[in-house]
């Protein structure tokens, strides 16, 4: 009965120390010298030519947000996927004018993954060509502001 119990709580602790895995968000600020709808057109034209399918393209709210990029898609990836698991990003950016010539710029991306094909989604960090600082140096680059 002892043996149950010192087992028992060593198993507790072990398993109360872990570390708690890391939150999939990432979001990034920034105050670019454009006006607004440059901007947007610019973050558009960014999650687009990225594979970001937007949810919303009448340019009206202050919200960009787009559906999951898969990461992987081929026809021969379903092995893979099996073994190695895959990653799936959204982004959602909020756009507000500050004055005429300058915009408020904030971008949030959600990246998930699952070790295999029967694993649930977790959330990780985004890898860097989907972190939010690299979608601000893109859409900076497609300003012409780098």
């Amino acid at each position: 009965m002892r043996r149950l119990t010192w087992l028992s709580l060593v198993i507790l602790t072990v398993g109360c120390s872990t570390i708690p895995p890391q939150q999939g968000t990432d979001h990034a600020e920034i105050l670019l010298a454009a006006p607004e709808s440059q901007v947007r057109a610019a973050v558009i034209q960014v999650l687009v030519e990225g594979g970001y399918p937007i949810q919303q393209r009448d340019g009206k709210g202050p919200v960009v947000r787009t559906d999951y990029r898969e990461e992987m898609d081929s026809p021969g990836d379903s092995l893979h996927r099996s073994r190695f698991g895959k990653g799936r990003s959204r982004v959602e950016v909020t756009i507000v004018s500050e004055s005429d010539t300058s915009t408020r710029l904030t971008i949030q991306v959600a990246y998930e993954g699952k070790n295999s094909l029967f694993a649930s989604w977790q959330p990780y960090v985004p890898t860097l060509p989907q972190s939010a600082a690299n979608q601000i140096r893109l859409i900076k680059n497609a300003l012409g502001l780098l």
